[in-house]
């Protein structure tokens, strides 16, 4: 009975552990056959706290029509340097197959998120006319 016991709790713990390690499997970044739009920033950092709340916005405006990804490299400093990035925040956009398209360093308005994805073919949803 205790292996039995033992043995399921090795097995949660494997199950648990690469989520509260900020290991977990995600969406491979950029997302394939869609527009990705990926934030490099930290939640601590004063341009990416004005950027959470156009983010939300965006992802959800643009959910199925363009992925919108925040990254945090603060806690996760592979993705910073898998992307090379110097600072943040970061915004890198890719096209449908993964080609990086466009890079820009510090804050990115929603308006000009809005336009740079308009460039790359996604239609703006009607309920998000950027502000």
């Amino acid at each position: 009975m205790k292996k039995i016991i033992r043995f399921t709790l090795l097995l949660v713990a494997l199950a648990i552990l690469p989520a509260s390690a900020g290991l977990a499997a995600g969406p491979p970044v950029p997302v394939p056959n869609m527009v990705t739009m990926i934030d490099l920033g930290a939640t601590s950092c004063i341009p990416c706290k004005m950027m959470a709340p156009i983010l939300t916005e965006l992802e959800a405006e643009y959910r199925g029509k363009a992925a919108i990804i925040f990254i945090d490299v603060w806690q996760n400093p592979e993705e910073g340097k898998k992307f090379k990035i110097s600072m943040i925040p970061t915004q890198i956009f890719f096209d449908q197959n993964g080609t990086e398209m466009f890079r820009h360093l510090g804050f990115m308005d929603k308006k000009t998120i809005v336009a740079q994805l308009a460039k790359m073919g996604v239609v703006q949803p009607a309920a998000g006319k950027g502000k």
